[in-house]
């Protein structure tokens, strides 16, 4: 009995050291690129090579992880089909995503960009209801209603507001609400059920090239003309194992805890962004009505987790009183 209380402990411990890991990583590399993006120190305002130079080191770094060293094990059940139809949908509004959410640190501050963050589960909704995964209610149209004023609120707050930077914030954010639409697609009609890691494996190598073409055109040209920026190959490769440290963190979460427990670390890591940034950059400038429009969409946002949590455990139910139509449950939209 002993041995197995000691067991426990270990198991809550290690929890907790993952959850703070987690917690950290997110938090720190959001400041980081920040850093790496605005800072007079490194002058390297191009946010399409440094988000291409992530997915390149983390396809590197996943493909030696796996089929080098095999410390970890990529699931199988990928097909050609799946990879044309899912997969490069995915990869594609991942790059859109990191691309132009990055490119907002160049404009607001980032305490800011995590407001606008919080409109994300509005915009899963309705595009879920468009693609048919998600079901119109009075009860989500409320839930919709009071995040989108939270964040209308904070937004009326902002002191220095950049609506170039709104705009790409905005497009980060519908970006990523079709990535996770595309997610839960290949989950549940292609009944492929990935953990993050093996998401990594297959992403990143499609989102290097997606991010590759446009930065062929768009920042390479300005790179080669202007070439004042001072690249610093330690900083810039700490960056990116940052980046990997961080999806592997989420890997690590989601082995030992619950779609609950990561959604509720998001909420504790948004707020710490939100309040570490008005003391480390001095483009931040927080008022009462940032903080009160941010908490209730915040608030939102937590009854729309909860929403969630209580449909997936009811459809779980119905799944194993009817194995005949059950599918792998889909990872959380706002993981």
């Amino acid at each position: 009995m002993t041995s197995r209380t000691i067991e426990l402990g270990r198991e809550q411990f290690l929890t907790y050291i993952y959850l703070l890991l987690y917690i950290a990583l997110s938090s720190g590399q959001i400041f980081f690129n920040k850093w790496v993006l605005s800072s007079k120190e490194i002058n390297f305002p191009y946010p399409l090579g440094l988000t291409l130079l992530h997915m390149v080191f983390s396809s590197v770094l996943c493909f030696a992880l796996t089929k080098f060293h095999k410390i970890f094990k990529v699931e199988e059940g990928m097909t050609l089909e799946i990879y044309a139809t899912s997969v490069v949908p995915i990869g594609a509004m991942f790059a859109m995503t990191l691309w132009l959410g990055n490119t907002a640190y160049l404009y607001i501050s980032v305490s800011f960009a995590q407001m606008l963050k919080a409109i994300m589960p509005v915009a899963v909704f309705i595009l879920g209801v468009a693609a048919g995964l998600e079901v119109m209610s009075c009860r989500m149209l409320m839930i919709m209603a009071v995040i989108s004023f939270g964040v209308l609120v904070a937004s009326y707050g902002e002191i220095n507001i950049n609506w170039i930077g709104v705009v790409y914030q905005m497009g980060g954010v519908v970006g990523e609400a079709l990535r996770l639409i595309f997610m839960e697609i290949l989950v549940k009609r292609k009944g492929l059920k990935l953990n993050p890691l093996s998401v990594m494996y297959y992403v990143s190598p499609c989102s290097a090239l997606f991010l590759l073409i446009p930065w062929i055109f768009l920042e390479k040209p300005r790179m080669e003309a202007h070439a004042m920026w001072n690249f610093q190959p330690l900083v810039l490769t700490l960056n990116s194992l940052c980046t990997f440290a961080l999806n592997l963190s989420v890997f690590l979460v989601i082995s030992h805890t619950s779609a609950l427990t990561i959604r509720v670390a998001g909420v504790v890591k948004d707020w710490m962004v939100v309040l570490l940034s008005a003391i480390l950059f001095a483009d931040t400038k927080l008022t009462i009505i940032n903080l009160f429009g941010y908490g209730i969409a915040i608030a939102g946002v937590a009854a729309y987790n909860n929403h969630k949590l209580k449909r997936e455990a009811s459809r779980s139910s119905s799944d194993e009183s009817q194995p005949a139509q059950s599918y792998p449950a889909t990872t959380s939209s706002n993981s």
